[in-house]
Parts: structure tokens; sequence; C-alpha cells
């Protein structure tokens, strides 16, 4: 059988980095697609959907027949197990991990504070900033921009920068970012929440590709099916936790309370890596095996 050589830290990053493209240009221009039918006709607007379903129909053909190209290595095949056994060896081993568990713990505390933010921003921006329906569209659409941006860079940062300090950086962006958000309290401004947007894109994407080849690195090969399964587990378990939070903290005290609520978040978790032993790494550590 023949062996998988571990790649190279630019490997992983080119890797990581191609992974995430489709889901950064959709991001940076759905709202493109989508912020012109505010202000068309009925007639435009049917064009408009038709030509955005046919793309997902484009893309959706494209995911299901590319992976039959794939050919995977005979293995062995392993007894079934049920899904929880299969989370809780993945927990019990992000939990004991030294740099898996600052990096779950990042994810959750973000991704709660992301979506209290984006609970909070439609009746926010309207009310509070004064924005008009394209303009509520457009603001969040830097951030699919902002995502481009730290793609394109992320490989030149990851080579100027040690791989702590690299990953280092999308926290402490994120907490840029929801300071200028903050800062629409004082200066109510779409162009600041815009600019907050984008760096919620390009922060963010930058942790995610070198994160994700940090965790592909030290997790022994066995188990990467497991740990990614609870990265997801616990990525997508906090969206609807933050979005509840947001809804219930807006109705109570009004949207700026959620925005201060999600400034918290983004410093705990920018706390969490900055007093971990990742931000210490000079280079990718040794592959697991």
């Amino acid at each position: 059988m023949a062996t998988r050589l571990p790649l190279a830290l630019d490997q992983l990053v080119a890797s990581n980095l191609a992974a995430q493209s489709a889901e950064q240009l959709s991001l940076a221009a759905v709202p493109i697609v989508a912020v012109p039918m505010l202000g068309a006709g009925p007639g435009e607007i049917g064009a408009l959907a038709t030509a955005q379903t046919l793309h997902f129909l484009l893309l959706s053909g494209a995911a299901v027949t590319l992976p039959l190209r794939l050919h995977e290595p005979l293995r062995t095949p392993a007894a079934p197990r049920h899904p929880l056994l299969e989370l809780r060896d993945g927990a019990q081993l992000v939990g004991h991990h030294a740099l898996l568990r600052p990096i779950l713990l990042i994810a959750m505390a973000w991704n709660i504070a992301w979506f209290v933010l984006r609970a909070a921003y439609l009746p926010y921006a309207m009310c509070a900033l004064g924005l008009s329906a394209a303009g509520v569209g457009l603001t969040p659409a830097s951030y699919g921009t902002g995502m481009v941006a730290g793609a394109l860079l992320a490989p030149r940062i990851v080579a100027r920068l040690s791989f702590g300090h690299t990953i280092l950086l999308g926290p402490l962006v994120s907490v840029a970012a929801m300071c200028a958000m903050v800062a629409t309290l004082r200066w109510p401004q779409g162009l600041l929440a815009g600019v907050s947007f984008f760096l919620f894109g390009f922060g963010p994407i930058v942790w995610t590709i070198t994160s994700t080849t940090l965790r592909q690195t030290v997790t022994p090969r066995a188990m990467l099916g497991r740990v990614s399964a609870m990265f997801l587990t616990v990525n997508m378990g906090a969206r609807p936790v933050g979005a509840a939070l947001g809804g219930v903290v807006g109705a109570q005290w009004g949207e700026s309370a959620c925005l201060w609520l999600a400034l918290l978040g983004v410093v705990l978790q920018a706390a969490v890596i900055v007093t971990s032993q990742v931000r210490t790494l000079l280079r990718l550590p040794a592959s697991a095996g």
C-alpha cells in the first residue's frame, strides 16, 4: 500500500486556500446579484431570480459530479460505530490537546459573537444607521470582498510572519472589526459598517486557512475525521445559539446591546489565543502521523 507523505506548509496552505475559494467568491458575488433585485421591477426580479437559480443549479451539479472523479486508496473497512462515540473520541482528543483546545474555543466564541451581530445588524442598519434596503445589502457584501482579499494575501502573510503570529492575526483583526462596528454607535456611518464587515472577512479567512492547516498537522491521521466532525459540530452548533442570543438581547435591550455583547465575544476569543501555546509557534509543528 502506498504511503501518503505529509504535505509541506506551503502545500497545506494552498490546499486549504483552494478549499475555501468557492465560499469566498460566493459570499462576494451573492450580494452583488441580490442588491439590484431590491430596486428592480417584477420582470427584472424574475430574470435575476432565474439567473441566480441557474447559477445555483450549475454549482450544485459541479459539487455532486466532481467528487466522482476522486479515487481513494483501498482500505480495510472499519467496524461500524455510533456517531456519538466518534464525536466523543474527537472531543477527548481536542479537550486534552494544548493546540487544538484553544482553536475550538476560539471558533465557538467567534461564531456566537458573529451571529449575535448578524441577528442585530438588519434592524440596526435600517433604524440607527439609516441605510436603505440596497445599503443594508451592500455593507455585508464587503465581508465577502474581505475574505477574497485575505485569501489572496494569506500565502504572503504566512511567509513573512511566524506561524503563531499568523494565526493570532485573525482573532485580533476580528476585535478591530467589532470595534469599528461599535464605533457606529458614536458615528452612524454605513461606510464604517462596511469597513467592519471587510475586516470580519479579511482576518477570519486567514485564521480559517492557518488554523485548519495546524489542526490537520497535529491531529493523528486516524483521528482526522472525528476531530473534523467535532469542529463542525461546535462551529455549526454555536451559530443558532448566537442568533438566538442576539434576538433575546436585542428584544430586551436593543441592538446596541448586541453590538457590545458581540464585542465581548471577540475580545474573549482573542484572549484565548493570546494566552495559549499557539501564539508561541515559530513554525508549523511536525506532523502527528
